[in-house]
Parts: C-alpha cells; sequence; structure tokens
C-alpha cells in the first residue's frame, strides 16, 4: 500500500471519515477545511502516526504547514521515515 494510501487510512479512522477520505488527494486540505479536524485530533493523528510508523514527533516539529494538505502530511511523514 502506497504511503499516502496509509495516512488517508490514518486520517479516516481518527476522524471516523467513512468512505469520504477515498477522495483525498495530495492537494485535500485538512486543518481548517474539515469540521472535524481540530486541535484535539492533532494529537490523535499524531499518537497514530508514531504507533504505525515507529518514529516520534517533538512538539517544535508540529505546526500548520504539516497539516495543511495530506501532501504536507504525507511529505513530513516521509521525512520522519528517511531521519528514522
Amino acid at each position: 500500500m502506497a504511503l499516502i494510501d496509509e495516512v488517508k487510512q490514518i486520517l479516516a479512522d481518527v476522524l471516523q471519515l467513512g468512505d469520504r477520505a477515498d477522495k483525498f488527494d495530495e492537494e485535500t486540505e485538512l486543518l481548517g477545511a474539515l469540521p472535524e479536524f481540530d486541535s484535539m485530533v492533532v494529537i490523535s493523528i499524531i499518537t497514530s502516526l508514531e504507533e504505525q510508523y515507529d518514529f516520534d514527533v517533538n512538539d517544535d516539529e508540529i505546526d500548520g504547514e504539516v497539516f495543511e494538505t495530506l501532501g504536507s502530511l504525507v511529505s513530513f511523514v516521509e521525512n520522519k521515515l528517511a531521519s528514522a
């Protein structure tokens, strides 16, 4: 499974989006665009990513740009995996 599909699945599970996430692509806006996507969800997504990919995310690595789009979130995960 491609990384973008794995991250989409995590978003779908955490946000309880059901089939809505199937339509997401790299340009899909997240933070501020999805009503379900709030600051508490950010913590849940980070936790899910840490568990799924076995890396740690420091507080100073997180800003709005990471969660701007699905593509920016996938890029963040790719960078974390590359530096692990």
